[in-house]
């Protein structure tokens, strides 16, 4: 399905860095994680991941200000954006802005599966 396409995470919560990737694994996909935007500009590579999974709330650079700065370096990498936070008018103004799915966190591994899917299915 996914030839283990490189799908990285971007979070601070260490336990989303460290359950993800093995759900993710379990989906098929290689995986690569990030405590933090910076931390995900600073990595050498920033055209190998295939999809983005990436926390809203970061401390230091949000997870829509580095959609803003990928946008800006012209790197087309589909987002996937988690967030706790309950205001759904966040998802709505992150989709509206090129985002390929937003979930609420916690979401169930078949929400995740899905916006894979979407993201996948669109490459």
């Amino acid at each position: 399905m996914t030839d283990r396409s490189l799908v990285s995470v971007v979070d601070d919560d260490e336990s989303v860095r460290e359950s993800l990737p093995d759900l993710l694994k379990e989906f098929g996909f290689a995986t690569s994680t990030f405590s933090s935007a910076e931390e995900f500009l600073a990595y050498g590579l920033l055209s190998e991941p295939k999809c983005l999974i990436l926390d809203v709330g970061l401390p230091g650079m949000s997870g829509p200000d580095l959609q803003q700065e990928l946008m800006r370096r012209q790197l087309a990498i589909p987002i996937i954006f988690i967030t706790a936070n309950r205001d759904k008018t966040i998802c709505t103004r992150l989709l509206e802005q090129g985002a390929a799915g937003c979930l609420l966190k916690p979401f169930s591994d078949t929400a995740l599966l899905e916006a894979l899917n979407g993201v996948f299915r669109g490459s």
